[in-house]
């Protein structure tokens, strides 16, 4: 059963609303956001105020004359917040320091020494997050906390990392709170594809205002969803694991059980496999390509620049992986019903224009609703840290964007 609500609870929701729009909609004047908004203009007005009180606005210069006074334009503050980020893949963090606009003021990544013990890999990522923020000489008082990204499945009620792929050893971890004791900051943890999509909503601006499916290739294969300015989660928390989806492909296993899932036919590795089995090895020679399962990040970033400058070899096994994520796509596209898919995550660098044709390709030929217009394929605003962004964009976005906790919840955001 739903709660009910009372007065300051909608003033934070409401508040949240105006920074929302001027955040998407910016740079823009009070009188322009009582329509965006649907609040009144002394409602709007008092909103503002509060907002450039507490620093998280500024006004911004004035609009063009239209024979009366001329406007005066609001826009975020980009120093009215930070927060850090943390991307964790199975051999590797990524770590940033980001704005209230969600530009990355500083960033490390770095190799996990030993990434099959939990907690020497929260430790150090922990004490080198805390680093940065010192190092950018930004106020402590608006770091709001650090968010956490990654590969699920995840228990998003308890904040443990179940059993992820890849992750040895990593069964049932209590991430959240591992990382809330080692920092002693708020903490928010997701998985790393819904979290990228946050990023890219947050920081996307006007480009990024409507609904959209995210595509998010790192080690793996997953999807984060957009409806409604709101992340779409699930009844469990783990929506949008899109490597999940049966597809007309070989017959590698998947950690799940099943023969035939996109993922394991997706991902850097099964990709570099593929160039083996299509074309031999003699091809991956020339590559450079050495096939071990210790070099799959160097043999990809091999793939990859042989794909850039036009190898058939590579462009065909990257070609084949696009129409199996097409499969997937198109049907993700047909059961949600948006019109933008963004391709984002570190393995799409340099070879997301190849696999942007093929998906395109899939969900324009045959889309159901292709009489209104086409589904956007296009890459992602962040690039390859929208991992360790969208993780820090958790934190903002769970204070400043509006949603129904905001009507629910003991406190109202400041």
């Amino acid at each position: 059963m739903r709660s009910g609500t009372n007065l300051p609870r909608v003033g934070g929701y409401n508040q949240a609303v105006v920074l929302d729009a001027i955040r998407t909609r910016g740079p823009v004047s009070r009188i322009e956001l009582g329509p965006l908004t649907g609040l009144t203009n002394q409602t709007v007005s008092n909103l503002v105020r509060r907002l450039l009180d507490a620093g998280l606005i500024t006004e911004s210069g004035h609009a063009p004359s239209s024979g009366g006074k001329r406007r005066t334009l609001l826009m975020p503050r980009a120093d009215g917040a930070y927060a850090l980020g943390v991307h964790l893949d199975p051999d590797a963090a990524v770590i940033v320091l980001a704005d209230l606009v969600g530009s990355v003021l500083q960033s490390h990544r770095f190799a996990l020494p030993r990434p099959s013990v939990p907690e020497e890999v929260v430790d150090e990522v922990a004490r080198a997050a805390l680093r940065l923020p010192g190092s950018a000489d930004v106020d402590p008082g608006r770091l709001l906390g650090l968010g956490v990204a990654a590969p699920g499945p995840l228990d998003g009620e308890r904040g443990t990392l179940l059993d992820p792929p890849n992750f040895d050893g990593w069964r049932r971890v209590p991430l959240l709170d591992m990382f809330a004791k080692a920092t002693g900051m708020p903490v928010a943890l997701d998985n790393d594809a819904t979290a990228a999509a946050i990023g890219e909503r947050w920081i996307g601006g006007k480009r990024r205002a409507d609904d959209f499916l995210f595509l998010y290739m790192g080690a793996g294969l997953g999807a984060g969803i957009m409806v409604n300015n709101q992340v779409l989660r699930g009844g469990s928390g783990n929506a949008g694991e899109i490597g999940h989806a049966q597809i007309d492909a070989g017959s590698r296993p998947c950690d799940c059980g099943s023969n035939g899932c996109l993922g394991p036919h997706c991902n850097p590795a099964a990709l570099v496999d593929d160039l083996f089995a299509r074309h031999g090895s003699a091809a991956a020679r020339r590559l450079g390509l050495s096939g071990g399962p210790e070099a799959v990040r160097a043999d990809w970033r091999l793939l990859r620049r042989a794909v850039r400058a036009g190898d058939p070899s590579a462009t065909d096994v990257v070609r084949l992986a696009g129409r199996r994520m097409g499969q997937a796509v198109r049907g993700a596209v047909a059961l949600l019903d948006v019109s933008l898919v963004v391709l984002g995550g570190e393995a799409f660098g340099g070879v997301e224009h190849v696999l942007g044709e093929e998906i395109d390709a899939a969900v324009n030929t045959t889309s159901v609703t292709r009489a209104l217009g086409r589904v956007t394929v296009e890459p992602s605003l962040i690039g390859e840290t929208a991992g360790a962004v969208g993780a820090a964009s958790l934190v903002l976005h769970g204070r400043y964007a509006p949603g129904w906790r905001m009507l629910t919840e003991a406190s109202a955001p400041r």
